[in-house]
């Protein structure tokens, strides 16, 4: 009896903890978010932006700012079937308050006025790509040390295309793909068929993926708090499956993987082919003091609308800034047989 009444009470004290947290959070105020974009080879970015800030905001907090570059840069990467032939229309369509002086450029190029408060923020999320303009010294220290001491950072899709040359920010995004990133840079981080985590120094090709699909999310670290309470696996809107990805992959936790099947592969084909491996897709890592979360989902506006890419990242803005996860898991989020995607409502047709 004794020992009953202590599993109650300690149920008890743990769900009166989780209670007081979320309200403590709700007590200081909203949690101040900043997406950072401008640069992206997946043009569609002016919408994802969007997007991200409204998830952000639908769990009542977080207020989000967006801080562009000067000059942007809207790269090919986007699928022209949904009827779009000048992907420059986007900046009209969903366009940011006080960054009308914004100009299209072909080619990235550096703004040298581009200087982010990060202090000011408990998260910062890029939503820059492939080819983003090399940054000052100064801003780049700037991040460094607002992630070492303290800040929180998350990184998206093509978010870890940039930078290549920044040691730093590859060693606090973990691992990385293209970007000048070299053939014996780091590590190739996965998971092979036996379930075992592998760190592979093999020199190799850094980034690659096959055509879009929708594939088989497997969490990896089910009682990380991004992690607890989702089911073991799900399925995954249609959405590139990254590949091939290196770096320091340092204090990085993989938090799921999605398997590239080397099956499909054309044997007549020269171009890379899948891996045989279960590719991290979601990864939680420490830099010093601060938390970051990087998801390699996300390519379109419709992979972003599944509910599985919108509700870990809401859980992982949460959890950068505040170090817990207090968000109840949705009874729409996708099964093992079954995706789930919410039409997003801020399209504009």
């Amino acid at each position: 009896m004794i020992k009953r009444t202590v599993v109650v009470w300690c149920k008890y004290v743990f769900l009166c903890s989780i209670l007081f947290s979320a309200t403590l959070i709700h007590a200081q105020g909203p949690l101040k978010a900043l997406i950072i974009d401008g640069e992206n080879n997946h043009g569609f970015w002016p919408m994802t932006t969007m997007m991200i800030k409204d998830y952000l905001e639908q769990t009542g907090m977080f207020t989000v700012d967006i801080n562009r570059t000067a000059f942007t840069w809207q790269g090919g990467a986007y699928d022209k079937s949904i009827g779009l032939d000048d992907i420059t229309v986007l900046l009209d369509k969903y366009p940011l308050e006080g960054h009308s002086d914004t100009k299209p450029v072909k080619e990235p190029k550096p703004d040298p006025n581009f200087a982010p408060n990060f202090s000011a923020y408990d998260v910062v999320i890029s939503n820059l790509g492939w080819k983003a303009s090399t940054w000052k010294d100064d801003v780049r220290a700037a991040l460094e040390s607002y992630v070492e001491n303290g800040g929180g950072f998350i990184i998206v899709h093509a978010a870890n295309n940039s930078f290549g040359d920044w040691l730093e920010y590859n060693r606090m995004i973990g691992v990385g793909g293209w970007g000048g990133r070299a053939k014996d840079y780091g590590y190739y981080a996965y998971y092979d068929t036996d379930g075992k985590m592998v760190r592979d120094d093999t020199e190799g090709s850094c980034g690659s993926h096959g055509p879009q699909s929708e594939f088989l999310i497997t969490s990896r670290a089910p009682d990380h708090p991004i992690m607890r309470g989702l089911p073991r696996q799900w399925m995954h809107t249609k959405d590139e499956l990254y590949e091939r990805l290196r770096g320091p992959a340092e204090s990085m936790t993989i938090l799921a993987t999605a398997f590239s099947d080397a099956s499909l592969n054309d044997p007549s084909s020269k171009k890379l082919g899948r891996t045989g491996r279960h590719e991290p897709m979601l990864m939680a890592l420490e830099y010093g003091k601060g938390r970051v979360f990087h998801t390699a989902l996300g390519h379109m506006d419709y992979s972003m609308e599944c509910v599985g890419f919108i509700i870990t990242l809401q859980r992982a803005a949460e959890w950068v800034a505040t170090g817990k996860v207090t968000q109840a898991l949705p009874s729409d989020f996708p099964t093992k047989t079954q995706i789930s995607k919410r039409d997003w409502k801020g399209r504009v047709n």
